[in-house]
């Protein structure tokens, strides 16, 4: 039987280079990656250009006097939808910029209190401040989920029709402000 010892030193070296094979596999795919130029932090949303999902949230007593609801998305003026809780560090980074972004007249805010405490929440606006124009508790999360969310805060720009334009996962960073403004401006005029 030596032929058969043989055959298996044969396999041995190849059996060796699988894992370097696998290697150099993964290593090209890392790289092409790399040199694509996409973004690998922004996480794709399968509702761009889709309309707002369908959703009725109740107000957040003490603060808000109306539900939030799918039908106010599409009352012809653009509306920045913020997820956000008054347990989340990044939530209370980002506020300075939802202010600023509040006292734009062509823009309303509304606030998805996600998963909160209403007195925790209304005490998170007291000390920070309230930019929001509406705001709809989600104690179950699961209009956040409709939105197809991965984690507070996050935020998606809707036009004056409902349909969502854009979508910031993370607190609303300098650059995203920015990039926020720039989309903003170019949003067409909604048509009565």
């Amino acid at each position: 039987m030596p032929g058969l010892a043989a055959m298996a030193k044969r396999r041995l070296p190849i059996l060796a280079l699988v894992p370097a094979l696998i290697f150099a596999l993964l290593a090209g795919v890392f790289a092409m990656q790399l040199v694509s130029g996409r973004d690998t932090s922004e996480l794709p949303t399968a509702l761009m250009d889709r309309r707002a999902p369908d959703f009725e949230l109740p107000p957040l007593d003490g603060l808000a006097t109306q539900a939030f609801t799918s039908a106010t998305l599409a009352d012809g003026k653009a509306t920045l939808v913020n997820i956000w809780a008054s347990w989340c560090a990044p939530c209370r980074a980002e506020h300075p910029v939802l202010m600023a972004l509040a006292k734009r007249d062509d823009l309303q805010i509304a606030g998805i209190n996600y998963k909160d405490q209403p007195g925790n929440a209304r005490r998170f606006l007291g000390a920070l401040g309230n930019p929001f124009d509406l705001i709809g508790v989600d104690p179950a999360g699961r209009a956040s989920i409709d939105w197809g969310f991965y984690g507070v805060p996050e935020t998606f720009l809707v036009d004056g029709r409902g349909i969502i334009r854009h979508k910031i996962v993370g607190p609303i960073t300098a650059a995203k402000y920015e990039e926020l403004l720039t989309i903003l401006d170019q949003l067409p005029e909604p048509t009565s």
